[in-house]
């Protein structure tokens, strides 16, 4: 289609090839024939549905005039929402991100469709249309950039949402773009912004960040919680107590991971015991049950990092009953294994049907993100690797660290990346030919994927 070409012009073509009459097409594309005569006129305007209806009947996919509509039907100044909304959640539905775009930039000039369009990017965001509505809040976000505006923030925190992927490197930009918002939002969304920010940072391990979030989220959810009347017209996602519960969770995990063993199970204490909840219903006692099987695991992981392995035992019985638990607390008993110079083949050979189920654990990630579960899994991969050094067992050594390089590349997490090339660069003398060839494909995947890596920079 030429750019002279109109929509109107390809079904009067139409009309003479099939000898349809405009009564005939009219009936056909179920338009009514007084408004189809107008529409090939130019006298009125034709609509997104009176153009799918065309579209269907020229037997054509749906969208295939959108490009020409937006041309010929959008660009006079303020064009009528009435018509460009129905555009825009047809493009989103068909994944046309780049009409998308291209009517946001005509609307963009004037201030006035900001609002709208931040409407319907929420209305996009709730059914999981994720691209259409990053482009949106883009685009929203962009529009008001020099504002301090709620709405501003909440674009900001959409697209943080929206961009927590398996990249650990694009993950932490979208983190570190978003946290300055967080205060601009309104105060029951700041809750579960900063509980966001601290699962982000925490897969990351950024500690000294999930220190701090975890803090902002202790201080307004105490307050929220013990001193003010909440109002009833806006609530987080979850009952507010477990905001508060959230932040105890994350100080332990911080003092677990710099090893102050003490200060972590004080935390522990303050979520296993959650008397102090005044909520009785059914949605509280869930989260209160989830928190005090929280702290349970975490007391073991806690114990066991600080060398007290007298509990291992029953650590495994308590991860053979939580299989959702499975793979965080081989991780735990592994690197314990290698601090401390422990044997651990009998709980290997016991628990390695889940460790052969370790993909389908990253796909069905359950109450953990994908982004944790995978971070998790190529870190245990390393320790069962380094483990397997340790007793000289090469060939199963090197199978796991093929297995943790790789996972670490998907995500392109690279403190892992960088331990497996080590690994493999001290021991590779130990390799067979077939597994020299294997780490030397992925080693130049390495090196590829180091020079994509400058090629992701994230807009807004």
């Amino acid at each position: 289609m030429t750019s002279t070409t109109t929509i109107l012009a390809k079904v009067s073509e139409y009309m003479k090839e099939k000898s349809l009459t405009l009564s005939q097409f009219a009936r056909d594309s179920d338009i009514n024939p007084g408004t189809f005569s107008s529409i090939l006129k130019g006298v009125r305007l034709l609509t997104v549905d009176q153009l799918d209806r065309i579209t269907e009947l020229m037997d054509l996919p749906k969208g295939h005039y959108y490009e020409a509509y937006i041309k010929e039907h959008l660009q006079e100044i303020n064009p009528d929402w009435r018509r460009v909304y129905p555009l825009l959640n047809s493009c989103a539905e068909l994944r046309k991100l780049d009409s998308i775009r291209k009517v946001v930039a005509l609307l963009l000039d004037n201030l006035l469709y900001a609002p709208l369009l931040f409407e319907l990017a929420e209305e996009l965001f709730a059914k999981r249309m994720h691209e259409a509505a990053e482009v949106l809040y883009e685009n929203v976000a962009l529009s008001e950039r020099r504002q301090h505006s709620e709405r501003l923030a909440l674009c900001h925190y959409r697209l943080f949402t929206i961009r927590q992927r398996t990249n650990h490197e694009l993950n932490y930009q979208s983190a570190i773009q978003f946290e300055p918002f967080v205060e601009r939002l309104d105060e029951m969304d700041q809750l579960d912004a900063l509980k966001d920010l601290a699962h982000s940072y925490r897969a990351l391990r950024h500690w000294d960040k999930v220190d701090k979030i975890a803090s902002m989220l202790e201080t307004k959810a105490s307050i929220l919680y013990f001193k003010r009347e909440i109002n009833p017209t806006k609530k987080p996602s979850r009952p507010l107590f477990t905001y508060l519960a959230s932040s105890y969770l994350f100080h332990g995990t911080v003092c677990e991971v710099r090893g102050e063993y003490d200060r972590a199970l004080y935390y522990i204490d303050l979520y296993a015991d959650l008397n102090w909840v005044k909520e009785t219903d059914n949605e509280v006692q869930y989260w209160k049950t989830l928190f005090s099987d929280w702290a349970r695991a975490n007391t073991f992981v806690t114990r066991l990092g600080s060398g007290d392995i007298s509990i291992l035992l029953e650590y495994v019985s308590y991860l053979e009953s939580q299989k959702v638990e499975i793979h965080v607390g081989m991780l735990n008993i592994v690197e314990a294994a290698n601090r401390f110079g422990f044997n651990i083949d009998a709980l290997l050979t016991r628990l390695d049907p889940d460790i052969k189920n370790i993909s389908d654990d990253i796909k069905a990630a359950g109450v953990y993100s994908s982004q944790f579960v995978s971070e998790r899994s190529a870190r245990l991969f390393h320790e069962l690797a380094v483990y397997y050094i340790n007793k000289s067992e090469f060939p199963i050594a090197f199978h796991y660290l093929e297995g943790s390089l790789t996972i670490s590349l998907n995500i392109n997490q690279k403190s892992c990346i960088i331990k497996c090339v080590g690994l493999y660069e001290i021991y590779r003398e130990h390799l067979d030919e077939k597994s020299l060839l294997k780490f030397q494909k992925l080693i130049k995947e390495v090196y590829e994927h180091e020079k994509k890596s400058y090629l992701h920079p994230v807009s807004v």
